[in-house]
């Protein structure tokens, strides 16, 4: 009877843990709908910006800005990592440490002045982990990452880019592309890239600009392009947010579907332990009965 009680036991065990799985992909899910509602529409919002951005620098009407330009020789740079603060997510964070690591093992060897800011729990303990220790954490960034939130940091790294202690941004987080389809990437942010051109190339295109800019175009750009940055940086947060919530859906949907192979192994193991153990029972008492008549 005790092998019966030991598997009867385990099966409420393995039970209770699919309730708590199961209770966490339905959160997930919800989670990520909404979690991705958000992200395609700022998706939106930053591509029509950075078309926008690329049409101004392009018509030749227009100067260059700071955050456009390259610098000659790049002293300072900032590795800004997003991660997440709960772990249950499967290889979400493993993808996005990995890569983490291997740039910032990159980026050392470019630059002079090399600071890292990991935003996450799991991204901090990962990094240290692999001795390899942050000079900045952010543990605040929860499911639903909000734009002033991001935009403090999006303040401070324009401040620091405009007085020249920053030179490159660089961000490694996981793209969401797709319900099926999401990966760690590395992305330049500062300088924002893609309207880099010589003046050959402005001069051919000058005549293909079909805007009128009003004001002018200087004072469009000086505000259009530091908000195309703030725009990309808080749509990085919400793509990694998006895939974390995936993530930890398929992640507690595999654990529920394990769940209920063990639960059926266990009943079935239970079952024939109960049965062996009735029988040895009735074999005793028919023996006994047998014994008494004798």
């Amino acid at each position: 009877m005790a092998k019966a009680r030991a598997l009867d036991r385990r099966r409420k065990s393995i039970r209770n843990i699919r309730k708590i799985t199961r209770t966490m992909e339905l959160i997930s899910t919800a989670t990520f709908r909404r979690a991705m509602d958000r992200a395609l529409s700022a998706g939106a919002y930053a591509e029509r910006l950075a078309e926008l951005v690329g049409n101004l620098s392009r018509s030749g009407l227009a100067p260059r800005h700071p955050l456009l330009e390259q610098r000659p020789e790049p002293r300072g740079a900032a590795l800004l990592v997003l991660s997440s603060n709960r772990g249950l997510c499967g290889g979400y964070n493993g993808g996005v440490l990995r890569l983490a690591a291997l740039r910032w093992k990159e980026l050392r060897s470019e630059f002079e002045n090399l600071r890292l800011e990991v935003a996450g729990k799991r991204g901090v303990a990962g990094l240290r982990f692999r001795g390899i220790d942050p000079d900045r954490t952010f543990t605040h960034f929860e499911d639903r990452p909000r734009l002033d939130e991001v935009e403090v940091l999006a303040k401070g790294y324009l401040e620091a880019f405009g007085a020249g202690g920053l030179d490159r941004l660089e961000i490694v987080y996981t793209k969401f592309e797709s319900l099926s389809r999401q990966s760690a990437v590395s992305e330049t942010l500062l300088p924002i890239g893609g309207a880099d051109r010589g003046e050959g190339e402005e001069e051919e295109l000058a005549g293909e600009s079909g805007y009128e800019f009003l004001p002018s175009a200087e004072s469009i750009l000086a505000e259009i392009v530091p908000m195309s940055f703030r725009v990309r940086l808080f749509k990085c947060f919400l793509d990694a947010a998006v895939s974390e919530q995936v993530a930890r859906m398929l992640a507690m949907k595999a654990a529920t579907e394990n769940a209920d192979q063990i639960i059926a192994h266990l009943t079935m193991t239970y079952n024939r332990a109960r049965q062996g153990q009735i029988t040895n029972e009735l074999l005793e008492v028919i023996s006994g009965a047998e014994a008494q008549n004798k």
